[in-house]
C-alpha cells in the first residue's frame, strides 16, 4: 500500500484538490483508494458533501483511544461519488486536539496504526493535512511514505515553503528513513509575471524537488468541487487533469509502481 500525505504550511495552495485530483485518477486506474481528512476546517470531507459539524465518526475518534481496533476503522470509512474511493473523513472537533494531546504520549502515529489496519484493502492512500505544524501534520509525515507539497506560484508561497522545508527537516531527523518531497507548483498563470517568476524561482532553488510539471488554474475544478465528484470524472481533458496526469505518472516511475 502506498501511503502519500499533501502538505504545505500555507492555506489556499490546493492541497484538498490535489489530493481529490489525484485519487480520482488512480481510481480511474482501477486502484482502490482511501482518501484522509486531517484537516479540522474538512475541506476534503465537505467535497463529498458531508457536513464536518454533524458526523458521528471521523479521525477524531482514532486519537481517542490509545488501542485502534479494525471495527473503529471500519466504523469512520465512508463511501464517496467514486466506488473506487473511500473517505476517512474529518470533524470540527480535530481543531480541539492540540490542547488535548498536551502530556499524551504516542499521540503522532495514531493514523499511521490505523492504516496498518488497512493495508490489504487499499492500493493507495492519500492524506489531506492541515496548514498547521501540531499532532494532526505529524501523524501525516509519520504515516507517509512520499510528501508532495503543493505551492502556489506567488511570492508569499514562497515563505510558507520555508517553513514546511524547516518541518521537513525536522521530521527527517526523528525517521529512520529520510521522506522525499516533490514540489507541485499550483495555480499556474503564464500570463501574469510574478507567477511565471515564482516558477522560475522555485526551479532554481530546488531543482531535484520539482514535480515535471505545473498545475495551471482551471475553473473546472471549481466545478467538480461543486457537484462533489472528482475531477477526472468531471472531464479528464481539462488542462488541471492532464497536468496532474503527467505527475502521477513521474510518481510512478520514481516510487516504481
Amino acid at each position: 500500500m502506498q501511503i502519500l500525505a499533501i502538505a504545505n504550511q500555507k492555506g489556499g495552495v490546493g492541497k484538498t484538490t490535489t489530493a481529490v485530483a489525484l485519487a480520482g485518477l488512480m481510481a480511474d486506474a482501477g486502484k482502490r483508494v482511501l482518501l484522509v481528512d486531517l484537516d479540522p476546517h474538512g475541506s476534503m470531507t465537505s467535497y463529498f458533501k458531508y457536513d464536518p459539524d454533524e458526523l458521528e465518526n471521523s479521525v477524531y475518534d482514532l486519537f481517542m483511544q490509545s488501542q485502534i481496533s479494525l471495527n473503529r476503522v471500519d466504523n469512520i470509512l465512508m463511501p464517496t461519488t467514486d466506488p473506487q474511493i473511500d473517505l476517512m473523513p474529518a470533524t470540527t472537533a480535530l481543531a480541539t486536539l492540540e490542547r488535548k494531546a498536551v502530556g499524551q504520549e504516542g499521540l503522532g502515529l495514531q493514523v499511521a496504526k490505523a492504516l496498518r489496519l488497512l493495508k490489504d484493502r487499499y492500493d493507495v492512500v492519500l492524506i489531506d493535512s492541515p496548514p498547521v505544524l501540531g499532532v494532526l501534520m505529524i501523524n501525516a509525515l509519520a504515516a507517509c511514505q512520499h510528501l508532495l507539497v503543493p505551492v502556489q506560484t506567488e511570492y508569499l508561497a514562497l515563505k510558507g515553503l520555508d517553513r514546511m522545508l524547516r518541518t521537513i527537516n525536522m521530521v527527517n531527523r526523528a525517521r529512520k528513513r529520510k521522506l522525499e518531497f516533490t514540489l507541485i507548483p499550483t495555480f499556474y498563470d503564464r500570463s501574469v509575471a510574478s507567477s511565471v517568476n515564482c516558477l522560475r524561482e522555485l526551479h532554481q532553488r530546488y531543482p531535484e524537488q520539482m514535480a515535471s510539471t505545473v498545475v495551471p488554474v482551471d475553473a473546472r475544478f471549481r466545478v467538480a468541487s461543486s457537484k462533489g465528484v472528482t475531477p477526472s470524472a468531471l472531464d479528464d481533458s481539462s488542462a488541471g487533469v492532464q497536468a496532474y496526469s503527467r505527475i502521477l505518472r513521474v510518481l510512478g516511475e520514481r516510487s516504481g509502481s
